[in-house]
């Protein structure tokens, strides 16, 4: 039974790091995207870091999910 939860364990923080990851290259892609010409890529910039802050925010709540199921499951 503790080998399933460490393999859980292992999986949801590769889903973390994944998703930070995926930020931080969408954060810079947007910033390289709305560097050069301004309007038209000022709203693709925008749209990038949008979905770049969705997966910051995906890494965070799977984070906090894992830490209850931890706290839930007293491991």
């Amino acid at each position: 039974m503790q080998d399933l939860f460490k393999r859980i364990n292992r999986k949801i923080n590769g889903t973390v790091v994944n998703f930070i990851v995926t930020g931080v290259i969408l954060l810079i892609a947007a910033i390289l995207i709305v560097w050069t010409d301004f309007f038209l890529r000022l709203v693709i910039g925008l749209l990038v870091v949008t979905v770049a802050y969705l997966f910051f925010y995906l890494a965070y709540k799977t984070w906090w999910l894992k830490k209850e199921i931890e706290k839930f499951l007293k491991f």
